[in-house]
């Protein structure tokens, strides 16, 4: 387990993860006095899941870009398994408050805002740079928190994040942007460039 250990201190895991419960615990706490039968409004859960997903975005790349590409590791199952460790890690500190007096529900939600959140961060990881990779979707989910639209296929798609949780339109987003970003980042790994910002 000594290479597990190394890899996740490398990645600078223990204060991403800090990060992302600090963010949950801070959210939750803003939510208590803000829930309708208890149930956080839909904005505030979209926001709380970005900003848990942009400080777990940090662990994408090492210090070593030659290392994360050596043939001698099988790099793209280990980026796989790290992109659905952040994904569990998400969706499980949220799941915990559905037995609290503000709960982060629908659970579907969560996973789907989650999902497609995280796939697109990982997709700018490896188009741009981890350190930059959360610009776009702060972005199109501020975005989409203030211009809710609710008519037209295309308004669904352009605000999936603040749909409701049958709407099929935000599900398929949702799934393109995660598949698309998984695969990119499990394929290709983050941009050359990372290693400068974390070098730096």
């Amino acid at each position: 387990m000594r290479w597990l250990t190394l890899y996740l201190r490398s990645r600078r895991a223990p204060m991403a993860l800090s990060l992302a419960a600090g963010c949950a615990v801070l959210m939750w706490l803003l939510a208590l006095g803000n829930t309708q039968n208890g149930v956080v409004a839909p904005e505030l859960i979209v926001l709380t899941v970005l900003l848990m997903v942009a400080g777990l975005t940090t662990t994408l790349t090492s210090p070593d870009y030659a290392l994360d590409r050596t043939a001698a590791l099988r790099w793209p199952v280990r980026r796989a398994g790290h992109l659905l460790t952040v994904l569990l890690i998400v969706v499980g500190l949220l799941a915990v408050t559905l037995v609290t007096p503000a709960r982060f529900s629908p659970a579907w939600v969560v996973v789907r805002d989650a999902a497609g959140l995280l796939g697109m961060t990982a997709l700018s990881a490896t188009l741009l740079t981890p350190a930059r990779s959360w610009f776009l979707p702060l972005g199109w989910t501020l975005f989409a928190v203030m211009f809710p639209q609710g008519e037209g296929a295309l308004g669904r798609v352009l605000t999936w994040q603040s749909q409701a949780p049958g709407d099929t339109a935000a599900l398929v987003t949702a799934l393109v942007l995660a598949l698309g970003g998984f695969a990119a980042y499990t394929l290709t790994g983050p941009s050359r460039r990372a290693v400068a910002e974390v070098g730096g």
